[in-house]
């Protein structure tokens, strides 16, 4: 089994990706995975809580953090030849440890900054605090296999992954050559 990571920073374009690839592959989504362990909780409240207490993000991260891992775990165990995960903070945890390949998607400061401020209605403040308690793009950039630039249409960004995909198939084709050997 390839197992590949989708990260990039918040507001990069991973959900658009996420839509692409499973077209072609299974793709899960450790966001989904803490929205369904925390349940029917008020995400905009315990954002502005956890973003603004970094005690208190911590605490959250500690409880989540390993709930997500065994579900990451249960998800290899099944019979894919190929499967994505998404981890928007794989980077500032340790779950790139996880992973064969790591795919990122990177889009300038500026563009995730308007685009998390439309979505979900934030003020440039809220938005920079999310923006800030990330790794910085370049630094991921340097430890990621692949990058897809998201800087322009959903039109291009398809082609991108397009692209990424051409690549994957023969990077398969070549480890199942290497396994036949």
């Amino acid at each position: 089994m390839l197992k590949i990571a989708i990260t990039g920073n918040i507001a990069s374009g991973k959900s658009e990706v996420e839509k692409i690839l499973a077209k072609k592959f299974p793709v899960f989504d450790t966001d989904k995975m803490a929205h369904e362990i925390l349940g029917n909780i008020d995400r905009k409240k315990l954002g502005d809580e956890v973003f603004r207490n970094p005690a208190k993000k911590k605490e959250l991260e500690e409880y989540i953090h390993p709930k997500i891992k065994e579900k990451i775990k249960d998800i290899f165990e099944q019979e894919y030849e190929v499967v994505f995960i998404s981890v928007p903070l794989l980077f500032e945890t340790d779950f790139y440890k996880l992973f064969d390949k790591i795919l990122l998607i990177a889009c300038d400061e500026e563009l995730r900054l308007k685009r998390l401020m439309k979505r979900n209605n934030y003020t440039k403040e809220d938005a920079m605090l999310r923006i800030k308690s990330q790794i910085p793009q370049e630094e991921k950039i340097q430890k990621s296999d692949y990058i897809i630039y998201n800087n322009s249409t959903k039109e291009d960004l398809e082609k991108e992954v397009l692209i990424f995909i051409g690549k994957l198939h023969s990077l398969i084709h070549f480890k199942k050559a290497e396994q036949e050997k």
